[in-house]
C-alpha cells in the first residue's frame, strides 16, 4: 500500500499564497481578456451538463498552447464524445486558444473546444473549478505543477498526467529548494510523459515516483504547419518579392536593440534587407515600434494592415498566432530569448517551416532540442549581435548553405516525430473504457 502523502507542505504553500494575495491578484489583474469573466480566476465557471464529458488540458501561455496544438487536435479526434477544455494562465495564451477555436468554427466543430483561465491555486478556487468542470482526465503541459489543483483532482477522483514534461536544470535548482512541496505535488500525479531522460531524472529527484514516468520524446517535433500558416507565408513571400528577408521571433527586452544593430550592419551589405520583428509579448508591441523609429528605421506594422514596401527596413509582426506564418515567409529565422538570459524559445517552429534556424547562446530551456539540431547540422549559433550580422551576410551570400540548413532542419523534425503517439497511448491507460 502506498504511504499517504504529507499534507503540511501544501498547507504552508497555501498559507504563503494567501499572504501574497495582493501581489498575486495585481499580477493576474493585468492578465485579463474581455472575453472571459474575472471570476474564472477563482474557479467560478459554468457547470457542464450532467450528460457532458470533457477532457482538461492546462497550458501556461502562448508558447505552450502552440506546442500543444498537435495534442489538442489529436485529443479532439480520438475522443469524439468529449469536449476539450484548454486553460491558460496568460491573456496571450487565451488569444491563441481562441484562434484555434475560430479555425474550428469554419468547419462547424468549435463547440467541442473551450477556453477558461486557470484558477489561482488557492485551495477553495481549485476545488470549485475541478468540481464544476468534472473532467474525465486532467493534463498539465510541460512544467505546470500546481499543488492544490492536483490535490483537488485527487479528491474528486480525476486521473492526472503531465504531457511533454520539461524541467530545465535552472528550474530544477529552484524547485529543489521546495522539494517537500514538489514531492507531495508530484506524488498526486498518475503519469508523467517526460520529453527526455534528463527531464525524467530531474522530476524523479524532486520526488516523482519512477514507476509513473515514461520518456516519450518532445511533442514539439510533432508540430505540422497548418494550411492557414502555409498559405499566409506564401502570400507574404509573394508581396515581399526577392529581397533578403530574415525574421526574429519571440524577442525580449534588451534583445531587440541587439537585433536592430545586427540589421543595420546587414543593410550596409544589403540595403534592401528586411527584418520581420516579432516581440514575444503583445504589451510591448508599441514600445518596440518606438524603438525601431528611434533608430531611424522605416517601419510597417502588421496589426495596422501596413505592407512593407521597398523602403521599409522593419516589418513589425505585432499580431497574435501568426509566428509560424511569419517564419515561413523568411529566408532565415532567428529564435529569440537567446541573446538575453531567458533560455531560448522553440527552435523547431522555423525548422518545421523549412527555414534555417539561427540562435544566440542562451539555450537552457531547449538544450536537448538544440543539441539534436546541432548534431543534425541544422543549427547556426552566434555569440552576439556582431556575430549575428556577420552570419547573416555570409548566409545571404550562400544560397546553397541556406538550402542545406533548411533541409537538415526538416530532416531532424521528421526523424524525431512520434512523441504524440506515445503520449496518446499513455493517456489512454488513464481513460479505461473510452
Amino acid at each position: 500500500m502506498t504511504a499517504p502523502l504529507p499534507r503540511w507542505p501544501r498547507w504552508l504553500y497555501s498559507a504563503a499564497l494567501y499572504l501574497l494575495s495582493p501581489l498575486v491578484l495585481r499580477r493576474v489583474w493585468r492578465e485579463h481578456a474581455l472575453t472571459n469573466r474575472r471570476g474564472e480566476r477563482l474557479g467560478r465557471i459554468p457547470r457542464l451538463p450532467a450528460s457532458a464529458s470533457c477532457l482538461w488540458l492546462h497550458c501556461a501561455s502562448v508558447g505552450e498552447v502552440q506546442a500543444a496544438r498537435p495534442l489538442i487536435e489529436a485529443l479532439l479526434a480520438r475522443y469524439p464524445n468529449h469536449c476539450l477544455v484548454v486553460t491558460t494562465m496568460t491573456a496571450t495564451g487565451a488569444e491563441r486558444v481562441r484562434t484555434l477555436i475560430a479555425a474550428r468554427r469554419q468547419t462547424g466543430q468549435a463547440e467541442r473546444l473551450q477556453h477558461y483561465f486557470v484558477p489561482l491555486d488557492y485551495p477553495g478556487a481549485a476545488r470549485r473549478f475541478v468540481a464544476r468542470l468534472s473532467p474525465s482526465l486532467a493534463i498539465f503541459f510541460e512544467t505546470e505543477i500546481w499543488p492544490n489543483l492536483l490535490a483537488a483532482c485527487r479528491r474528486h477522483g480525476v486521473p492526472t498526467a503531465v504531457a511533454n514534461g520539461r524541467l530545465s536544470p535552472r528550474a530544477f535548482r529552484g524547485y529543489r529548494r521546495l522539494r517537500p512541496l514538489m514531492a507531495a505535488a508530484l506524488g498526486q500525479l498518475d503519469w508523467l510523459a517526460a520529453k527526455s531522460r534528463g527531464d525524467a531524472e530531474r522530476f524523479r529527484e524532486l520526488g516523482m515516483p519512477a514507476t509513473r514516468i515514461d520518456v516519450v520524446g518532445s511533442l514539439k517535433y510533432d508540430l505540422t504547419p497548418d494550411d492557414a500558416s502555409s498559405e499566409a507565408s506564401k502570400r507574404l513571400c509573394t508581396r515581399l518579392g526577392s529581397r533578403p528577408v530574415w525574421v526574429a521571433g519571440s524577442t525580449h527586452p534588451g534583445e531587440e536593440q541587439q537585433l536592430l544593430e545586427a540589421h543595420a550592419r546587414l543593410r550596409h551589405s544589403y540595403p534592401n534587407a528586411l527584418l520581420i520583428l516579432v516581440p514575444r509579448h503583445p504589451q510591448r508591441f508599441d514600445s518596440v515600434a518606438e524603438l525601431v523609429r528611434e533608430r531611424g528605421m522605416t517601419l510597417a506594422r502588421r496589426s495596422l494592415g501596413e505592407w512593407p514596401d521597398a523602403r521599409t527596413a522593419v516589418y513589425l509582426g505585432d499580431t497574435m498566432g501568426e509566428l509560424l506564418a511569419l517564419y515561413g515567409a523568411a529566408d532565415l529565422a532567428f529564435v529569440g530569448g537567446s541573446l538575453v538570459s531567458i533560455g531560448g524559445h522553440n527552435l523547431l517552429e522555423p525548422a518545421a517551416m523549412g527555414v534555417p534556424v539561427l540562435t544566440g547562446p542562451e539555450l537552457a530551456n531547449f538544450a536537448d532540442i538544440a543539441e539534436t539540431l546541432r548534431q543534425g547540422g541544422a543549427l547556426v549559433e552566434v555569440a552576439n549581435s556582431a556575430a549575428l550580422a556577420d552570419t547573416l551576410v555570409t548566409l545571404f551570400l550562400d544560397e546553397a548553405e541556406r538550402h542545406r540548413l533548411a533541409e537538415a532542419g526538416l530532416a531532424v523534425v521528421a526523424a524525431n516525430r512520434g512523441a504524440l503517439a506515445r503520449t496518446l497511448a499513455g493517456l489512454q491507460r488513464l481513460l479505461p473504457g473510452e
